[in-house]
């Protein structure tokens, strides 16, 4: 008899959910956009999930969630950090992958797979704006077009311009003293794409560049952000069929993992990776407690790198 588990990640902007059977295939998933962290959202991108499976809630025997709201999810029975769940996604959408980048609406990271899939090392930028979807939204703000129209505008243009503030505040000032200097939209859009991608790069670089590479996330989608990305990490960025669950697919499998008893390192190295995602929040590594705005910041404001090795 046929038996299901499901991952549900619950982020900043969206909810996504994941049903996967028990040979971990994805029998059915959804994506549903909200407007900041909802638990009606999330129960509906469940249902949806359940619907395209047709299934129902019976039929489920684990759940495990991930992402900002996780705590939120309801029925979920255990918790994994994004590093892992993205990383378990992505290695199963992309078997061999060697490097997840991961630009989410709050936050992006960078993050080297080993040859099982697992986490080797991870960097992060959680403290603020610049390079992530929410970066975006003020840049789609500035140049007024949606935020689904930046990327085609942005490869329309030439990269030029100089982008000196990185701070999504500031940068949206400078967008706009862009365009009241005659700039033209699909210069700035693509210029800023590019300052977005060096400092991305600069997130990789801490933990290592690797190929196969992949990105995860809806920026994902943004053919500009994978075009400049590509130029300055100077290699392939590979383009998952669907990017925005990878997340949710990867708790999906580490549900089908615990419901078979098989979690084993998986386990071990999400625990290492919550260990060191609380020694951030609580200080213990440097973190970004403000900025000038520009991509020169000081060396306590860049993303710290956070190593999975010395807590195994």
């Amino acid at each position: 008899m046929t038996w299901y588990t499901m991952g549900v990640d619950l982020g900043s902007t969206t909810a996504k959910a994941v049903v996967v059977d028990q040979d971990g295939t994805r029998v059915g998933s959804s994506v549903i956009q909200m407007g900041a962290v909802s638990r009606d959202a999330v129960v509906l991108a469940m249902d949806r999930a359940l619907s395209a499976a047709q299934l129902e809630a019976r039929d489920i025997k684990r759940i495990i969630s991930t992402g900002y709201g996780r705590k939120l999810v309801p029925g979920a029975d255990r918790s994994f950090t994004e590093i892992t769940c993205h990383a378990r996604g992505a290695a199963a959408m992309h078997p061999g992958v060697r490097l997840v980048i991961d630009i989410g609406g709050q936050d992006s990271k960078a993050i080297t797979v080993d040859a099982d899939g697992l986490v080797d090392r991870f960097a992060m930028n959680d403290r603020c704006a610049s390079g992530t979807g929410r970066f975006f939204d003020v840049l789609a703000r500035a140049l007024e077009v949606d935020v689904s129209e930046v990327g085609a505008l942005a490869m329309s243009g030439t990269d030029g311009l100089e982008v000196s503030s990185m701070c999504a505040t500031f940068a949206e000032t400078e967008v706009i003293s862009m365009l009241a200097q005659g700039q033209a939209k699909p210069d700035i859009a693509a210029s800023v794409h590019k300052a977005v991608a060096a400092r991305t790069v600069g997130l990789v670089s801490q933990v290592g560049k690797a190929t196969p590479t992949v990105m995860t996330g809806g920026v994902a989608r943004n053919e500009a952000a994978r075009h400049y990305l590509e130029k300055a990490l100077r290699q392939p960025v590979e383009l998952l069929s669907e990017p925005q669950i990878a997340g949710a697919y990867g708790a999906g499998l580490l549900a089908r993992d615990e419901y078979l008893g098989s979690l084993g390192r998986a386990e071990t190295r999400d625990s290492a990776a919550k260990g060191q995602l609380a020694d951030r929040a609580n200080g213990i590594v440097p973190q970004c407690a403000g900025c000038n705005g520009s991509l020169g910041h000081s060396h306590d404001h860049e993303p710290v790198p956070l190593t999975l090795r010395s807590k195994l």
